[in-house]
């Protein structure tokens, strides 16, 4: 079995990293209002109300973490195209399987480190 080509995968996959990227801010602009702090308005508001609000606020804070982790993945996963580091293990240094890279373009590690390190 031959390697994956990391600047041929690099050139395919960076692109939906890109589009990935787009996304993930475009669900975070569309979601601020969800964040926002919980307004206290005992007219129209009762206790059950406000704390289903406060927990539709805790779950798109939730998401938001969720979504700026996976934002700063996309971002070291472009970097590591533009150094050629692309395709290869930060572990081991081997490279990373095309199947898995295809998967997820921004993974850090093979499989077998990957299993090893989580």
């Amino acid at each position: 079995m031959t390697s994956p080509d990391p600047e041929a995968l690099a050139a395919r996959l960076v692109p939906r990293l890109a589009a990935e990227r787009a996304e993930l801010e475009a669900l975070s602009r569309q979601s601020a209002a969800d964040r926002a702090p919980v307004a206290l308005d005992q007219q129209s508001v009762g206790r059950v109300s406000r704390g289903d609000a406060l927990q539709g606020q805790a779950m798109a804070q939730d998401a938001e973490r969720r979504r700026r982790k996976r934002l700063v993945m996309i971002d070291a996963a472009r970097r590591r195209a533009e150094d050629g580091e692309f395709g290869y293990c930060a572990s081991c240094g081997e490279p990373i399987a095309e199947k898995r890279l295809e998967l997820d373009p921004a993974a850090t590690e093979c499989i077998a480190c990957a299993r090893l390190n989580g």
